[in-house]
């Protein structure tokens, strides 16, 4: 087990220096600070209480920095998760929820034993970016009962029953908490375009240079608390609503669950793993970029596991890398998992110490504070760009994202999976062909007259392009059939069944079947499906051999 579980942890402390501990230090309380407003909002948009978006930046951050396979991702609640989360909620309850989040760990955790790790990469960007938009919108969807300060009991899961239910609920509109939204995100998105640093620019100096560091969300969360205190507004408040957050670590809780209640859970657990698992790896390659360096993905998806697996259990929600937190602690300096851990052990202190002044938190804010994350999330550009693309491409990234607002993500990814599944087949079979020899290419077969017949393939002989050797069969010559396979990159077992039944079908005419130029793969197929017997003696190094052969045998 040890060689295959190598925390990046391990490699980053070889050579540490009391300078990497000071900006590590530093990114990680950095981080802490953004993560801290964000936990809240992820917990609260799930149906949750705040304290388990607490819970689950800490325990989970902590044990995704000690245990993952990337030096500088940032491991907690994600905006993904929130649509998912909420309905598992709605449908099966907070224990079913636990039970879901822990079997999707140890499912995440077996992917990575088992190497799966690379496997993420072969999901289309189409489909990657089509559920990412539209959970975008479903999150903005779901915040705008808070950002309207609408009177909502319960909120319902699906797309058009969000719609219904905020329709009914507009005689409830409250100015006070909208106006307080309003401010809020104006104030999120005026200091990013005042305070970001922009490429190019030289590095702030003095004062500036501290406010860069300081996230919006912080300030926003801040003024917001102080106007609402201050000017007693009617809004709803973290304490008003779910009555604070407590001062300590939650305790074990282990829930009831049978083989019967698993079953039902499959799906939803399907959906919080190959989301955890996408988002997580995903997040890393954006990490690796920004710093020069290759995560280890099995690495990760087996810290992602534990991570999953112990976190519900404390009061905490699905967890996975977050683009976010892992780029902002990049940009404050973080270069190894100490910077997380530190990000964690920040988010502890502020449980202990400043609990009961979240509080004080207004609902609109933080709901403001989703709809900026939301908005960031997305990629909107992509819808813009979708004419530079073909039909295929913008099918799966419009149907994908349609899917995930109207119906169920894991609809969407399976449709976006066929689909990219069935454009790629068929491309793939447009690309193969063969081609039917002429004079040109083969001087010898001017004087034959039909009686030899000679073909070069080119690119993959499998399931969806065996009609080429189907073709082959409906036009057999008197004598002999030549086919030059020094082109052909695969054959799968379709591909080699079809030529087994051209040769049986040249055995049954007496024509002989000659192939020629099978190297590599075709050759080890063509070995191990029984194409070679059923050819007998008839392969041939390259097509000269294979035209000598044929002009000088008789008939098969």
């Amino acid at each position: 087990m040890a060689f295959f579980f190598r925390p990046k942890l391990v490699d980053s402390l070889k050579g540490y220096t009391r300078e990497q501990l000071g900006a590590d230090v530093a990114a990680g309380i950095t981080v802490g600070v953004v993560a801290l407003p964000l936990a809240m909002a992820f917990a609260i948009a799930s149906g949750l209480k705040p304290e388990a978006g607490l819970f689950t930046a800490i325990i989970a951050g902590f044990i995704i920095s000690a245990l993952g396979g990337s030096k500088v991702q940032i491991g907690g609640p994600a905006g993904a998760f929130i649509v998912i989360v909420y309905g598992i909620l709605e449908r099966y309850g907070l224990a079913n929820l636990i039970l879901a989040t822990a079997a999707s760990g140890v499912l995440l955790f077996i992917m990575g034993l088992l190497k799966l790790g690379t496997l993420i990469r072969f999901i289309p960007v189409a489909v990657v970016i089509g559920f990412t938009n539209g959970i975008a919108v479903l999150i903005m969807l779901t915040q705008a009962k808070d950002f309207l300060g609408l009177k909502v009991n319960n909120m319902p899961a699906d797309f058009f029953g969000i719609l219904r239910t905020l329709n009914e609920a507009l005689p409830t509109f409250q100015a006070p908490a909208f106006a307080l939204a309003c401010g809020s995100l104006a104030l999120i998105v005026g200091w990013q375009l005042v305070f970001s640093p922009q490429p190019g620019q030289a590095p702030a100096k003095g004062l500036r240079r501290l406010l860069q560091v300081v996230p919006g969300a912080i300030v926003a969360l801040i003024v917001a608390t102080l106007i609402a205190l201050g000017m007693h507004l009617p809004v709803e408040t973290i304490g008003s609503k779910f009555g604070g957050i407590p001062s300590e670590l939650p305790s074990f809780v282990w829930p009831e669950f049978s083989l019967a209640t698993l079953q039902q859970l499959s799906m939803p657990i399907i959906t919080l793993t190959l989301l955890g698992a996408i988002e997580s790896l995903l997040c890393a390659r954006i990490a690796d970029g920004l710093i020069g360096d290759r995560h280890n993905p099995n690495q990760e998806l087996m810290a992602q596991g534990v991570a999953n697996f112990v976190t519900p259990f404390f009061g905490g929600m699905p967890a996975t890398g977050t683009i976010a937190r892992t780029v902002t602690n990049v940009k404050s300096g973080g270069r190894s998992p100490v910077a997380g851990i530190v990000h964690a052990l920040v988010l502890l202190g502020v449980v202990w110490v400043a609990a009961p002044l979240a509080n004080h938190v207004p609902l609109a804010t933080l709901a403001a504070i989703l709809m900026f994350v939301a908005w960031n999330m997305g990629e909107w550009h992509a819808f813009t760009e979708l004419k530079q693309f073909r039909a295929p491409y913008r099918t799966t990234l419009l149907a994908v994202f349609l899917l995930t607002v109207m119906v169920d993500l894991t609809v969407a990814v399976g449709f976006g999976l066929f689909a990219a599944c069935i454009t790629f087949i068929y491309r793939i079979s447009n690309l193969s062909r063969v081609e039917q020899l002429s004079e040109q290419d083969a001087p010898s077969l001017s004087n034959q007259q039909g009686e030899v017949r000679a073909y070069r393939f080119y690119g993959a002989l499998f399931f969806g392009a065996v009609k080429m050797v189907e073709a082959i069969e409906d036009e057999l010559p008197q004598k002999a059939v030549v086919l030059d396979l020094k082109n052909l990159i695969y054959i799968d077992s379709s591909g080699a069944d079809a030529l087994v039944a051209l040769a049986q079908v040249c055995q049954k005419k007496q024509v002989k079947l000659i192939l020629c130029g099978l190297n590599h793969q075709p050759l080890d197929i063509a070995s191990r499906t029984g194409l070679l017997d059923s050819v007998g003696n008839n392969v041939r190094p390259n097509l000269a051999s294979a035209l000598e052969s044929a002009f000088l045998s008789d008939k098969f």
